[in-house]
């Protein structure tokens, strides 16, 4: 005998291939990224507007606004379909969304594989813009902060060694240099501990007051030989 077809479900009962978990964090994440795309492209517009960053664009190929602008929009874009496509169960928007992720994963790969390949030259070319940026160190204070952060982070001095910032004309060791921090590094070279801290505001203090000492007795000794002191 045929078997009797089963009663269709009820409609709030339907089954689903789409895993709820999957589709929502998905969207999670996308709608997040989309957040930081948009803080992105704000900041970059608002840099480009704001700020001439002549000194950055000297030592920079690219103007780090735009290219704030610039990755901000195709990261917006990129995750509007991520998560407009996860939440409307849309398979193209999808796709858009799986094809460009493959294809910046390949551009990394393939970035890596040539800068692996590569190597000599791409370590050239990073000493290039690291020995630019500290020559205009002083010209730009978002560089300088730059510079500061990655020398803090990476616990590094220069670009190959502290020798780099006599490129600097602040700190470069010329006899003609009249500069006060010359013959020296920026203060993020160096590792402080907070003995060190007191140690360098302490001889900091002492060196100022002896100067001073210096110029009240030259000051003295002036006025002793004029006979209407």
């Amino acid at each position: 005998m045929a078997r009797r077809p089963r009663a269709p479900a009820a409609s709030g009962e339907e089954f689903s291939f789409v895993s709820p978990l999957v589709k929502y964090l998905l969207f999670f994440f996308n709608m997040l990224f989309w957040v930081i795309s948009m803080v992105m492209v704000a900041v970059g517009v608002y840099a480009r507007l704001m700020k001439h960053a002549e000194a950055a664009l000297a030592c920079l190929a690219v103007d780090p606004a735009i290219l704030l602008v610039v990755v901000g929009v195709l990261m917006f874009l990129l995750t509007f379909c991520g998560c407009i496509g996860s939440l409307r169960e849309n398979i193209c928007l999808l796709q858009t969304f799986s094809l460009c992720l493959t294809a910046v994963f390949l551009l990394q790969l393939a970035a890596g594989i040539l800068g692996f390949v590569f190597s000599d030259k791409a370590r050239g070319k990073v000493s290039e813009i690291i020995n630019n940026a500290i020559v205009h160190y002083r010209d730009d204070l978002d560089l300088q902060n730059l510079i500061d952060f990655g020398q803090k982070k990476f616990s590094c001095c220069g670009g190959i060694s502290y020798k780099d910032w006599s490129q600097n004309m602040y700190f470069n060791c010329s006899e003609d240099n009249p500069s006060r921090e010359r013959c020296s590094v920026p203060y993020s070279c160096c590792l402080p501990t907070p003995d060190q801290l007191v140690g360098i505001l302490l001889s900091q203090i002492l060196v100022n007051q002896i100067k001073d000492q210096i110029k009240l007795q030259l000051y003295n000794q002036q006025h002793r030989a004029d006979p209407w002191y």
